[in-house]
């Protein structure tokens, strides 16, 4: 039925699982990060993480995808020779795709991850300053442990709409799953067939997500009673 295209798109799978974990990970960094700096005290701290997360939000994901690597291969090309570089140098298209990933995303998790700590009593954190604590020990003992439950229902959204978002790698010549059903399509003349096997791989992909997280859930809600009003 794939007249032997299936291993082709199982490798294309991987590599979109891979750009997907990495960006991820940059992702919930740049978020921390970003969720901190917004619940700073610090009015310039407040304004770079709410300019970010404004101008990501508002920007269409294919747009950053290309200027990141197009225009980045361009400002990349023209400081290489100040700095003594004579080649050409052509940026990796899963570098390219993961960082834009990661950081659109970024801005995403960074409203996911404060309203997580906002849900967290005030009170606790003031009662670790006051038993001595600093405020990195506070977040990773105090905030931190408490604000993975609220957060994971944002988070799982978030990485949902990350795993399809992969897709737009595709356009700058990673040889992603979208990639390499594009190729057997128009080789065999039959995108119908190569892209609802896309169509259902991503599928699995998400419903395996969704099964883990919500495992996840369940496991960090223990002992939380839920009072219905």
């Amino acid at each position: 039925m794939l007249q032997g295209f299936l291993p082709s798109l199982i490798e294309g799978a991987v590599t979109t699982l891979s750009v997907a974990v990495c960006s991820l990970l940059i992702a919930v960094m740049l978020g921390l990060l970003g969720a901190l700096m917004k619940l700073s005290r610090s009015r310039l701290l407040w304004g770079l993480a709410t300019t970010y997360t404004t101008v990501i939000r508002g920007v269409p994901d294919l747009v950053l995808m290309l200027l990141i690597f197009y225009g980045g291969q361009l400002a990349v090309n023209e400081l290489a020779p100040k700095l003594g570089f004579k080649d050409v140098i052509d940026i990796n298209p899963f570098i390219a795709g993961v960082t834009t990933i990661g950081f659109i995303f970024g801005a995403y998790l960074t409203e996911t991850f404060r309203g997580a700590m906002m849900a967290v009593p005030p009170g606790q954190r003031e009662a670790g300053i006051a038993y001595g604590m600093t405020p990195a020990q506070v977040f990773l003992r105090i905030v931190f442990p408490q604000m993975v439950r609220f957060a994971i229902p944002g988070f799982t959204n978030n990485w949902l709409v990350l795993v399809k978002s992969t897709a737009l790698v595709s356009v700058i010549g990673l040889s992603d799953m979208m990639n390499r059903a594009g190729l057997a399509a128009g080789t065999t003349r039959e995108p119908f067939t190569f892209y609802l096997t896309a169509a259902a791989l991503y599928l699995i992909i998400t419903t395996v997500s969704v099964l883990l997280l919500r495992f996840l859930e369940k496991r960090y809600s223990l002992g939380v009673k839920v009072i219905a009003l």
